[in-house]
């Protein structure tokens, strides 16, 4: 099903899947004008509709974000369950040190072994604009039980919901 059913519930079932897939594939546009993407873990997904992931500053990703006036697109998968999401947004970079404390983990130090008094870890910040969500039914047994609905009726809504937010 394609629309809206309420911005708050809309909101907190897209919350739920990028806290539940984690990775996203971020893309921004290279130097020579193609689409580039690359996983990022997502640390947090605040209620203001913002998203936190860790960052080396001085990374590609930030100068291609900068570049394209920042504007990125999020994608996540979860093809065992058909779920997916597609968000763009505004990034950022932040240097705020109390959150990249409280947003700290032992995977974090995988990819910044100096830790978090590292001179290049920076928060990229991004904004949600807008987004979609396909979302099928939860269980394997109701994912079949909605393709061969759809497949008897032609009712694609049996395959789960498509919604829209923002813009």
């Amino acid at each position: 099903m394609e629309g809206s059913h309420n911005a708050d519930e809309d909101f907190a079932r897209l919350k739920a899947l990028v806290e539940d897939i984690r990775v996203a594939m971020m893309t921004t546009i290279d130097d020579d004008g193609t689409l580039r993407s690359r996983p990022l873990q997502t640390l947090r997904c605040a209620d203001e509709g913002t998203l936190w992931f860790f960052t080396s500053a001085s990374s590609p990703k930030v100068a291609e974000a900068q570049a394209g006036g920042w504007q990125v697109n999020l994608s996540y998968a979860n093809p065992g369950k058909q779920d997916y999401v597609s968000i763009s947004g505004r990034a950022s970079v932040s240097r705020d040190r109390k959150l990249m404390e409280t947003l700290w983990s032992k995977y974090a130090e995988v990819f910044f072994p100096k830790g978090i008094d590292d001179p290049d870890l920076a928060l990229l910040r991004v904004d949600i604009e807008k987004a979609e969500y396909w979302d099928s039914p939860g269980s394997a047994v109701g994912r079949l039980y909605g393709l061969a609905k759809a497949l008897a009726t032609g009712d694609k809504d049996a395959l789960g919901d498509n919604v829209k937010l923002g813009g």
